[in-house]
């Protein structure tokens, strides 16, 4: 139902278009000569949006498996929508014989594998989140968090599991919650079409701990319900640096919301700005996620536990809220 980060065409994290089985030679991590020709040509023809000669640089079991027009789409609605054009393309590893390279695109860093055959043909092609090797370990947060809201709120995503929470599936953003207001079952009244009908829009989000204000995104729209901006994944967006250095991501706020700035300090309680629907979402609602990083694109999701709160009426401690659940700070 909500979306933030990959399209559910996608599979798991990964931006995935075709891979085939590599030689198992090893390699010096050297830049070959003929697949430096191809990264130039493949990275001229992405700009140009000329998807169809990226085709046909494709092996025959590629083109079979990729036909031109799925290929047409993935890159553009897959690649170019959310990550913009490339900036610059950086040979950095080798992979049995396939060469990765460090891509950055204008709104993220990406992990581009090709693979040629004999003929030069490329018969191997893999996109994925770059992620440096050095990147810090989170499993959970230690710092003590309470809920980011003052009224009971329902648990649409949230757990452990993929059944309970899709977003489990993917790494950036594993653990993370949907969450928006219900009553009598639903999550709005009136004209599906009108953010305003929706029970959530405009609640206030109120910080969740002392923290210092590491990224604000400001200035894009809220949606129409039931359209998407997969352009701007987590849409007007805040994250908070807790003094044990863990991140805490609110997306999909509304426009003009914000009230804080980056190298803020805030304290717990004080206001944010409010729930929207701007971003890759659906229908108005609070994405609310732990990571290891600021950088969502590199990040690896973490477990965020609530320090003490209500839960369907019961105080519970240490505890993870999961899909279905009814939650509230105690007063």
């Amino acid at each position: 139902m909500f979306l933030i980060k990959p399209n559910r065409k996608m599979k798991k994290k990964y931006l995935l278009l075709f891979i085939l089985m590599f030689t198992l030679v090893s390699f010096s991590q050297v830049e070959n000569e003929k697949y430096k020709k191809v990264a130039l040509i493949f990275e001229s023809l992405y700009n140009q949006n000329d998807y169809e000669s990226i085709f046909n640089m494709f092996d025959a079991n590629m083109k079979a498996a990729l036909p031109v027009e799925k290929t047409k789409s993935f890159f553009s609605e897959n690649v170019n929508a959310p990550s913009g054009l490339i900036k610059k393309m950086e040979f950095y590893k080798l992979k049995q014989s396939a060469h990765i390279y460090k891509t950055t695109f204008e709104r993220s860093t990406m992990d581009v594998l090709i693979s040629l055959d004999s003929d030069d043909k490329i018969n191997g092609f893999y996109i994925s989140p770059y992620k440096p090797s050095d990147l810090p370990k989170l499993e959970r947060n230690t710092s003590e968090v309470r809920l980011p809201f003052n009224e009971e709120w329902f648990v649409f995503w949230g757990g452990l599991t993929v059944d309970e929470n899709y977003h489990v599936a993917y790494e950036n953003q594993k653990y993370a919650y949907d969450l928006l207001l219900v009553k009598d079952g639903k999550s709005f009244q009136g004209d599906a079409k009108d953010n305003n009908s929706y029970f959530v829009f405009g609640k206030e989000i109120i910080s969740p701990c002392d923290a210092k204000v590491v990224k604000v995104i400001r200035g894009v729209h809220d949606n129409i319900p039931g359209e998407l901006n997969p352009a701007q994944l987590t849409g007007n967006t805040i994250i908070l640096e807790t003094k044990q250095k863990e991140y805490i991501l609110f997306a999909h706020m509304k426009e003009k919301s914000i009230q804080v700035e980056e190298g803020q300090i805030v304290k717990t309680g004080d206001l944010l700005g409010l729930c929207g629907n701007s971003g890759n979402t659906s229908e108005p609602h609070l994405h609310l996620s732990l990571q290891n990083v600021i950088d969502m694109p590199t990040a690896t999701g973490a477990k965020l536990y609530f320090n003490k709160i209500l839960v369907n009426g019961k105080i519970k401690e240490n505890y993870i809220p999961v899909k279905g659940d009814k939650i509230q700070n105690i007063k």
